[in-house]
């Protein structure tokens, strides 16, 4: 491989295995279009979004016409389902490598050195990124009362998982070229600041569209309570294992450094939300609890239902073991990056980073706005 590279140049290596992959999956769609297209890319991949888009439990092929699936009949071939599989989840994350890839090639022909400020910099995108997602939860909630959505298909998918992490991603890379280029003409003291307030800005446009969205047609309902207490307990949550583990076992935050705080926060926000909209909504006023998107906590809130008595669960609630591993997986990520890691490659260790808050704030923010917003 490295011959190749040091022949051909990575960045070109790189652009000719996109071009092959979206080839490859061009010409199977052509040559196999019922097993290769319909029983797997669309099953798997774009079904999921056209049922999102839709606000469909499910949606069948119908021979093309992608009805839901109650009105489809029994011989409509393959259905798909709004959220993730493990077949989508095989698909995605080595397509979010690849992408990881090209973004440091455009890193380092920017020719950037603080790449922790970069980090920080970055850190509002990760936000504006699940408050863009529920601006389509709130879009499908608008068809459903108004009786017609503001976006519709296919310019709805781009704010769909998974496309929107492209969409945010290449939003976040065209604000970082500009923030560089204003910090090295001297209007700004760091590329980061300009970076932030770009993200920022973007952020507050997108919970104007969210509140415009989530009131068109009949009240969905406000519930800022639902915000509070998911951003506080995140926050208190943090705070006490950070705490711990730079009184106990400091070694492990030498490599993240106060990164580290961004990475348990982002999961601790997604735990929180997950445990106060599957098993506590009603207790803010929403009419109902919300339905899992992922097949992780979907998961577990079986298994815990399953296997605990129903006196307990009453109580406890079934998604609370989903909290901890959230937050054992943010321990065990900054324990992963330690110095070595940083030294060897710091541009990737940074964008790797990034894709860990951004798995983790992205779903944790959209589902406490969902339930804020009652979407």
């Amino acid at each position: 491989m490295q011959e190749y590279i040091d022949r051909y140049g990575a960045e070109r290596l790189w652009a000719a295995t996109v071009a092959a992959l979206v080839a490859a999956i061009a010409l199977g769609s052509i040559l196999f279009p019922q097993r290769f297209y319909v029983e797997f890319i669309w099953q798997y991949y774009w079904g999921p979004v056209v049922a999102d888009a839709n606000g469909w439990g499910c949606v069948a092929w119908a021979g093309g016409e992608e009805l839901p699936c109650n009105q489809a009949g029994a011989d409509a071939g393959p259905t798909a389902s709004p959220g993730y599989t493990f077949v989508s989840y095989a698909g995605y994350i080595p397509t979010l490598l690849l992408l990881l890839v090209g973004f440091l090639f455009v890193i380092r022909w920017l020719d950037i050195d603080r790449y922790r400020a970069g980090f920080w910099g970055l850190f509002p995108f990760m936000l504006f990124g699940g408050a863009l997602r529920t601006v389509e939860d709130a879009n499908v909630a608008t068809g459903d009362t108004a009786g017609e959505m503001v976006f519709s298909l296919p310019w709805s998918a781009f704010i769909i998982s998974p496309f929107i992490y492209v969409v945010v991603a290449l939003a976040a890379l065209a604000a970082l070229v500009v923030a560089v280029w204003l910090e090295r003409r001297g209007y700004v003291p760091g590329y980061e600041y300009a970076l932030a307030g770009i993200g920022t800005a973007a952020l507050v446009v997108t919970l104007g569209v969210l509140a415009y969205l989530a009131n068109v047609g009949d009240n969905h309902g406000f519930f800022p309570m639902i915000s509070v207490v998911t951003l506080v307990g995140a926050t208190i949550i943090t705070a006490v294992v950070w705490v711990a583990i730079d009184r106990f076992a400091p070694e492990l935050n030498r490599g993240t450094r106060y990164m580290g705080i961004a990475v348990i926060w982002a999961h601790s926000v997604d735990g929180v939300a997950n445990v106060i909209g599957l098993d506590w909504a009603t207790s803010f006023g929403l009419p109902h609890d919300l339905s899992p998107k992922h097949p992780v906590n979907a998961a577990i809130q079986r298994y815990t239902g399953e296997i605990l008595p129903e006196s307990i669960t009453a109580t406890t609630g079934e998604v609370w073991p989903f909290l901890l591993v959230k937050v054992a997986a943010a321990v065990f990520i900054i324990w992963v990056f330690n110095d070595e890691v940083f030294d060897e490659s710091p541009r990737f260790a940074i964008l790797l980073m990034l894709t860990v808050v951004a798995v983790g704030l992205g779903p944790g923010t959209r589902d406490m706005l969902r339930a804020t917003f009652g979407v």
